[in-house]
């Protein structure tokens, strides 16, 4: 087994693993990330950005080869 972080892997893995995170960030928290850049003045979408990307090195890639 090959562990690897976010910073590891390619380009076009890291851009599909960023957009299914959103996703997830955007079911999950949407309405809290939206009361809190609301409350704070802040633009969403980056906000929803740097929240996926956070939550993408939170986690640890296993690859079997």
């Amino acid at each position: 087994m090959v562990y690897l972080n976010y910073n590891n892997l390619d380009a076009e893995t890291q851009q599909r693993l960023l957009s299914s995170s959103k996703e997830d960030m955007d079911h999950q928290f949407g309405k809290q990330l939206k009361t809190y850049a609301k409350e704070h003045h802040l633009d969403y979408d980056v906000l929803l950005d740097e929240e996926a990307t956070r939550n993408l090195y939170n986690y640890q890639y296993i690859f079997n080869i």
